[in-house]
Protein backbone atom coordinates (compact mmCIF):
# COMPACT_ATOMS: atom_id res chain seq x y z
CA UNK A 1 0.00 0.00 0.00
CA UNK A 2 1.20 3.46 -0.88
CA UNK A 3 0.44 5.72 2.11
CA UNK A 4 0.64 8.93 0.08
CA UNK A 5 -2.77 10.57 0.14
CA UNK A 6 -4.20 8.06 2.61
CA UNK A 7 -6.49 9.38 5.36
CA UNK A 8 -5.34 8.01 8.70
CA UNK A 9 -6.76 8.19 12.23
CA UNK A 10 -4.28 7.53 15.06
CA UNK A 11 -5.47 7.14 18.64
CA UNK A 12 -2.92 8.04 21.30
CA UNK A 13 -1.35 10.12 18.57
CA UNK A 14 -0.10 13.10 20.56
CA UNK A 15 2.99 11.47 22.08
CA UNK A 16 5.21 8.40 22.02
CA UNK A 17 4.75 5.79 19.30
CA UNK A 18 1.58 7.46 18.05
CA UNK A 19 3.19 10.85 17.48
CA UNK A 20 6.28 9.29 15.91
CA UNK A 21 4.05 7.28 13.56
CA UNK A 22 2.09 10.42 12.64
CA UNK A 23 5.36 12.19 11.82
CA UNK A 24 6.54 9.29 9.65
CA UNK A 25 3.23 9.11 7.79
CA UNK A 26 2.87 12.83 7.05
CA UNK A 27 6.46 12.86 5.80
CA UNK A 28 5.30 10.34 3.18
CA UNK A 29 2.33 12.43 2.11
CA UNK A 30 -0.47 10.94 4.21
CA UNK A 31 -3.21 13.03 5.82
CA UNK A 32 -3.37 12.29 9.54
CA UNK A 33 -5.88 12.96 12.30
CA UNK A 34 -4.57 12.35 15.83
CA UNK A 35 -6.51 11.81 19.05
CA UNK A 36 -5.30 12.20 22.64
CA UNK A 37 -6.84 12.90 26.03
CA UNK A 38 -5.08 16.22 26.62
CA UNK A 39 -6.26 18.90 24.24
CA UNK A 40 -3.25 21.18 24.68
CA UNK A 41 -0.83 18.33 23.94
CA UNK A 42 -2.82 17.32 20.85
CA UNK A 43 -2.77 20.87 19.49
CA UNK A 44 0.96 21.21 20.18
CA UNK A 45 1.59 18.02 18.21
CA UNK A 46 -0.62 19.21 15.34
CA UNK A 47 1.15 22.56 15.28
CA UNK A 48 4.57 20.88 15.28
CA UNK A 49 3.85 18.58 12.35
CA UNK A 50 2.02 21.24 10.37
CA UNK A 51 5.10 23.43 10.73
CA UNK A 52 7.05 20.64 9.06
CA UNK A 53 4.60 20.58 6.17
CA UNK A 54 2.33 17.80 7.39
CA UNK A 55 -1.34 17.63 6.43
CA UNK A 56 -2.97 16.90 9.75
CA UNK A 57 -5.45 17.79 12.44
CA UNK A 58 -6.59 16.34 15.74
CA UNK A 59 -8.89 16.48 18.71
CA UNK A 60 -8.94 15.66 22.40
CA UNK A 61 -10.95 12.53 23.21
CA UNK A 62 -10.81 9.62 25.66
CA UNK A 63 -11.37 6.55 23.48
CA UNK A 64 -12.05 4.55 26.63
CA UNK A 65 -15.51 6.14 26.59
CA UNK A 66 -18.34 5.89 24.06
CA UNK A 67 -18.45 9.68 23.71
CA UNK A 68 -14.70 9.81 23.14
CA UNK A 69 -14.77 7.12 20.46
CA UNK A 70 -17.58 8.88 18.63
CA UNK A 71 -15.77 12.20 18.89
CA UNK A 72 -12.57 10.64 17.52
CA UNK A 73 -14.17 8.92 14.54
CA UNK A 74 -16.56 11.71 13.61
CA UNK A 75 -13.78 14.28 13.97
CA UNK A 76 -11.57 12.30 11.61
CA UNK A 77 -14.33 11.78 9.04
CA UNK A 78 -15.29 15.45 9.12
CA UNK A 79 -11.68 16.62 8.87
CA UNK A 80 -10.49 14.24 6.18
CA UNK A 81 -13.69 13.43 4.29
CA UNK A 82 -13.33 9.70 4.84
CA UNK A 83 -11.01 7.10 6.33
CA UNK A 84 -8.51 4.69 4.84
CA UNK A 85 -6.51 3.53 7.87
CA UNK A 86 -7.36 3.27 11.57
CA UNK A 87 -4.37 2.92 13.92
CA UNK A 88 -5.47 1.75 17.37
CA UNK A 89 -2.45 2.93 19.33
CA UNK A 90 -3.89 4.40 22.56
CA UNK A 91 -3.00 2.30 25.58
CA UNK A 92 -2.42 2.27 29.28
CA UNK A 93 -0.61 0.11 31.81
CA UNK A 94 -0.50 -0.58 35.53
CA UNK A 95 2.13 -3.09 36.60
CA UNK A 96 2.44 -4.92 39.91
CA UNK A 97 1.20 -8.04 41.63
CA UNK A 98 -2.34 -8.94 40.61
CA UNK A 99 -3.58 -8.89 44.21
CA UNK A 100 -2.20 -5.39 44.66
CA UNK A 101 -3.72 -4.02 41.44
CA UNK A 102 -6.88 -1.99 41.96
CA UNK A 103 -10.00 -3.30 40.26
CA UNK A 104 -10.47 0.14 38.70
CA UNK A 105 -6.99 -0.05 37.13
CA UNK A 106 -7.73 -3.47 35.64
CA UNK A 107 -11.04 -2.17 34.28
CA UNK A 108 -9.29 0.86 32.76
CA UNK A 109 -6.73 -1.34 31.01
CA UNK A 110 -9.55 -3.41 29.53
CA UNK A 111 -11.42 -0.29 28.41
CA UNK A 112 -8.46 1.43 26.76
CA UNK A 113 -6.35 -1.46 25.45
CA UNK A 114 -9.06 -3.91 24.38
CA UNK A 115 -12.61 -2.57 24.35
CA UNK A 116 -11.77 0.78 22.72
CA UNK A 117 -9.93 -0.63 19.68
CA UNK A 118 -12.59 -3.31 19.21
CA UNK A 119 -15.43 -0.80 19.22
CA UNK A 120 -13.55 1.75 17.11
CA UNK A 121 -12.82 -0.96 14.55
CA UNK A 122 -16.49 -1.97 14.60
CA UNK A 123 -17.56 1.60 13.91
CA UNK A 124 -14.85 2.25 11.32
CA UNK A 125 -15.21 -0.91 9.19
CA UNK A 126 -17.96 0.48 6.89
CA UNK A 127 -15.83 3.55 6.15
CA UNK A 128 -12.70 1.47 5.62
CA UNK A 129 -14.56 -0.90 3.32
CA UNK A 130 -15.84 2.08 1.32
CA UNK A 131 -12.23 3.21 0.90
CA UNK A 132 -11.52 0.12 -1.20
CA UNK A 133 -8.03 -0.08 0.30
CA UNK A 134 -8.65 0.08 4.02
CA UNK A 135 -6.56 -1.09 6.94
CA UNK A 136 -6.78 -1.47 10.71
CA UNK A 137 -3.50 -1.39 12.63
CA UNK A 138 -3.68 -2.65 16.21
CA UNK A 139 -0.75 -1.89 18.51
CA UNK A 140 -0.40 -4.82 20.88
CA UNK A 141 2.80 -5.57 22.88
CA UNK A 142 5.64 -8.05 23.02
CA UNK A 143 4.19 -8.99 26.42
CA UNK A 144 1.26 -10.51 24.51
CA UNK A 145 3.70 -13.05 23.03
CA UNK A 146 5.75 -13.73 26.17
CA UNK A 147 3.91 -13.13 29.42
CA UNK A 148 5.97 -11.20 31.97
CA UNK A 149 5.39 -11.42 35.73
CA UNK A 150 3.70 -8.38 37.30
CA UNK A 151 2.07 -7.57 33.95
CA UNK A 152 -0.70 -10.19 34.07
CA UNK A 153 -3.60 -7.82 33.35
CA UNK A 154 -1.67 -5.94 30.67
CA UNK A 155 -0.63 -9.23 29.03
CA UNK A 156 -4.26 -10.35 28.99
CA UNK A 157 -5.61 -7.28 27.21
CA UNK A 158 -2.73 -7.08 24.75
CA UNK A 159 -3.08 -10.78 23.91
CA UNK A 160 -6.80 -10.14 23.49
CA UNK A 161 -6.29 -7.38 20.93
CA UNK A 162 -3.75 -9.58 19.15
CA UNK A 163 -6.23 -12.42 18.65
CA UNK A 164 -9.03 -9.98 17.89
CA UNK A 165 -6.90 -8.65 15.04
CA UNK A 166 -6.05 -12.11 13.74
CA UNK A 167 -9.71 -13.18 13.67
CA UNK A 168 -10.86 -9.87 12.19
CA UNK A 169 -8.22 -10.07 9.46
CA UNK A 170 -9.70 -13.39 8.37
CA UNK A 171 -13.25 -12.07 8.71
CA UNK A 172 -12.52 -9.09 6.44
CA UNK A 173 -10.22 -10.84 3.94
CA UNK A 174 -11.38 -10.23 0.39
CA UNK A 175 -13.46 -7.20 1.44
CA UNK A 176 -10.83 -4.51 0.94
CA UNK A 177 -9.82 -4.17 4.60
CA UNK A 178 -6.55 -5.60 5.94
CA UNK A 179 -5.63 -5.96 9.62
CA UNK A 180 -2.04 -5.58 10.86
CA UNK A 181 -0.88 -6.26 14.43
CA UNK A 182 2.17 -4.55 15.94
CA UNK A 183 4.15 -5.99 18.86
CA UNK A 184 6.50 -3.30 20.24
CA UNK A 185 9.09 -4.17 22.83
CA UNK A 186 10.20 -1.73 25.52
CA UNK A 187 10.08 1.70 23.87
CA UNK A 188 11.38 5.04 25.08
CA UNK A 189 8.05 6.84 25.53
CA UNK A 190 6.25 8.73 28.32
CA UNK A 191 4.40 5.49 29.09
CA UNK A 192 7.66 3.96 30.32
CA UNK A 193 8.74 6.88 32.52
CA UNK A 194 7.69 5.23 35.79
CA UNK A 195 9.30 1.86 35.01
CA UNK A 196 12.82 1.24 36.32
CA UNK A 197 13.24 -2.10 34.51
CA UNK A 198 16.38 -1.94 32.38
CA UNK A 199 18.50 -4.02 30.00
CA UNK A 200 19.67 -6.30 32.82
CA UNK A 201 16.08 -7.53 33.06
CA UNK A 202 15.49 -7.70 29.32
CA UNK A 203 13.90 -4.26 28.90
CA UNK A 204 16.10 -2.69 26.23
CA UNK A 205 14.28 0.43 25.10
CA UNK A 206 14.35 1.52 21.49
CA UNK A 207 13.37 4.95 20.15
CA UNK A 208 9.73 5.53 19.28
CA UNK A 209 10.90 6.64 15.83
CA UNK A 210 12.29 3.16 15.12
CA UNK A 211 8.98 1.53 16.03
CA UNK A 212 7.12 4.10 13.92
CA UNK A 213 9.28 3.35 10.89
CA UNK A 214 8.56 -0.36 11.34
CA UNK A 215 4.82 0.31 11.60
CA UNK A 216 4.79 2.33 8.39
CA UNK A 217 6.84 -0.31 6.61
CA UNK A 218 4.33 -2.90 7.81
CA UNK A 219 1.50 -0.80 6.39
CA UNK A 220 3.30 -0.34 3.07
CA UNK A 221 4.01 -4.07 2.68
CA UNK A 222 0.61 -5.10 4.08
CA UNK A 223 2.34 -7.35 6.59
CA UNK A 224 0.35 -9.57 8.95
CA UNK A 225 2.41 -8.57 11.95
CA UNK A 226 5.44 -6.56 13.04
CA UNK A 227 7.43 -7.86 16.01
CA UNK A 228 10.09 -5.63 17.54
CA UNK A 229 13.00 -6.70 19.72
CA UNK A 230 15.33 -8.26 17.17
CA UNK A 231 16.95 -11.66 17.42
CA UNK A 232 16.76 -11.76 21.22
CA UNK A 233 12.98 -11.32 21.21
CA UNK A 234 12.59 -13.84 18.37
CA UNK A 235 14.58 -16.43 20.31
CA UNK A 236 12.58 -15.82 23.49
CA UNK A 237 9.26 -16.22 21.65
CA UNK A 238 10.48 -19.50 20.18
CA UNK A 239 11.68 -20.70 23.59
CA UNK A 240 8.36 -19.73 25.16
CA UNK A 241 6.58 -21.96 22.67
CA UNK A 242 8.94 -24.94 22.77
CA UNK A 243 9.98 -24.89 26.44
CA UNK A 244 7.83 -22.50 28.49
CA UNK A 245 9.04 -24.02 31.77
CA UNK A 246 12.56 -22.76 31.05
CA UNK A 247 11.17 -19.24 30.61
CA UNK A 248 9.38 -19.66 33.95
CA UNK A 249 12.73 -20.45 35.58
CA UNK A 250 14.38 -17.49 33.90
CA UNK A 251 11.77 -15.11 35.31
CA UNK A 252 11.92 -16.81 38.72
CA UNK A 253 15.50 -15.62 39.10
CA UNK A 254 14.46 -12.09 38.10
CA UNK A 255 11.30 -11.81 40.19
CA UNK A 256 12.56 -9.91 43.25
CA UNK A 257 14.45 -7.32 41.22
CA UNK A 258 11.74 -7.01 38.59
CA UNK A 259 8.98 -6.61 41.20
CA UNK A 260 10.82 -3.66 42.71
CA UNK A 261 11.61 -2.10 39.34
CA UNK A 262 8.02 -2.08 38.03
CA UNK A 263 5.97 -1.62 41.19
CA UNK A 264 5.36 2.05 40.32
CA UNK A 265 4.93 1.55 36.57
CA UNK A 266 1.65 3.24 35.82
CA UNK A 267 0.34 5.13 32.80
CA UNK A 268 -3.45 5.12 32.79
Amino acid sequence: MNVQGKRILITGGSSGIGLATAAELVSKGATVFIVGRRGNVVQEAVKLLRAEGGRMDGTDADVGTAEGRDRALQGALSSMGGLDILINNAGGVRAGRIEDTAESDIAKMIEVNLLAPMLLARAAVPHLRASGEGMIVNVSSGIALVGVPFYASYAAVKAGISHFGEALRRELKGEGVHVLTIYPGATDTPMMTTSRAGPDMGFVREPASAVAQAIVEGIETEALQVIRGGEIRTAMIAQNRSDPASVDERFLALKPKLAEAVKDHSAL
